[in-house]
């Protein structure tokens, strides 16, 4: 099976592997396993080096077609992206037409592109991943409204499995209720001892950008130290809001309880979650955020925004605490469960039994299951 993976992920090659966002890459490679060829339409850049979050491709046999990056943030870049359009067409369409299966990796501007060719292949079994949020009541921009609209009409987009997290109303038979994991059965050791008695340690994972709202992270953890609990909070990622973090960390003295640890990889990950109280993610918006379900993984108790999947990730509020934006109000949140140590114990074994329904393993025999039919 020739399998075309339409997306805007930049890769890098090296040595003659192709490297990627490493969470992207691992799911990949387990539809990789499945499929003789990848054909792979995405931006390939010489301009950066590795990082510690990037993985590659295990299938050896890859046709990789490169494209330019774009975007339509601002006007220079709009009007720049006019000009590359046409040869993104052309290299998604010629992908498409010697693919035998076509997967879509959205939302992303790459993803719109692919959503529109895809419709001159009817008769072409199709896949798509749609990772944001598919809530249709939430507030998101024109380009996501569009491909979720093109992806759930049955007469536009044929033969199409379209895997969204969560359960909706006016749904089209092209949607697929489906999930994320990061953890195979054989990972589920025991979770380490803890208890709030020492310092209260929560970790943050994600990009540092304005989306995912690490800055109200540092705000409720500063709160709580402010109040007297013994805290810390470790924020793991990079992004545009790093030099904000920084100078509001220096400017109120929180530098001895509050870090930035960059980019790292899986393992410092999971060892960070296992030494955790808490994993806090106030983001904007999410589809299903591993950060949280890995850290609830390792037993961390999750601590965020109500968005998309989170309210049954969290079941409501039963096994983690649903931020409600206010400040004041999510660190009183807070408090009660650190002076409840019995809640967040139950929290604790709660959100890690959970989490752990949501294997590889199940993962793979899903995606197996797609692949064969």
């Amino acid at each position: 099976m020739k399998f075309a993976i339409i997306t805007h992920v930049v890769h890098v090659k090296q040595d003659g592997k192709y490297f990627g966002y490493s969470p992207y890459i691992r799911e990949m490679n387990i539809w990789g396993k499945y499929v003789d060829e990848l054909i792979v339409v995405a931006p390939l850049t010489s301009k950066r080096e590795l990082t510690k979050i990037d993985d590659f491709y295990e299938n050896k046999n890859i046709d990789f077609r490169k494209i330019p990056a774009f975007s339509i943030t601002s006007l220079p870049n709009t009007i720049s992206s006019i000009f590359k359009l046409p040869v993104i067409f052309w290299k998604i369409f010629w992908a498409m037409k010697k693919a035998d299966h076509i997967h879509l990796r959205c939302p992303g501007n790459v993803g719109l592109i692919g959503c529109v060719v895809q419709i001159l292949f009817p008769g072409k079994i199709k896949t798509a991943k749609y990772a944001g949020n598919w809530d249709p009541k939430s507030s998101q921009p024109l380009t996501y409204r569009i491909q979720k609209w093109i992806l759930n009409n049955t007469f536009l987009t044929r033969n199409m499995k379209v895997l969204v997290y969560g359960e909706w109303e006016k749904i089209s038979h092209n949607i697929k209720p489906f999930f994320t994991a990061s953890y195979f059965e054989k990972d589920k050791t025991s979770l380490k001892m803890s208890n709030l008695n020492g310092v209260i340690n929560f970790i943050f994972v994600g990009t540092l950008s304005l989306g995912k709202n690490p800055l109200y992270a540092v705000k409720l953890v500063e709160g709580l130290f402010k109040s007297g609990y013994k805290v810390s909070l470790q924020l793991y990622g990079e992004g545009v809001e790093r030099d904000t973090l920084v100078k509001y960390i220096l400017s109120n003295k929180l530098e001895n309880y509050i870090m930035l640890k960059g980019n790292q990889n899986q393992e410092i990950i999971i060892q960070a979650c296992q030494n955790s109280h808490f994993v806090i993610l106030p983001s904007k918006s999410e589809g299903w955020p591993k950060a949280l379900a890995e850290g609830m993984f390792w037993g961390c108790v999750p601590v965020a925004t109500a968005v998309s999947m989170v309210p049954y990730m969290l079941d409501y509020g039963n096994r983690g605490i649903l931020l409600q934006r206010e400040l004041t109000k999510d660190i009183q949140q807070l408090e009660d469960i650190l002076n409840h140590e019995e809640r967040f114990d139950c929290f604790r074994k709660e959100s890690s039994e959970w989490s752990r329904k949501y294997t590889l393993d199940l993962f793979e025999s899903e995606i197996e299951r797609i692949l064969k039919k």
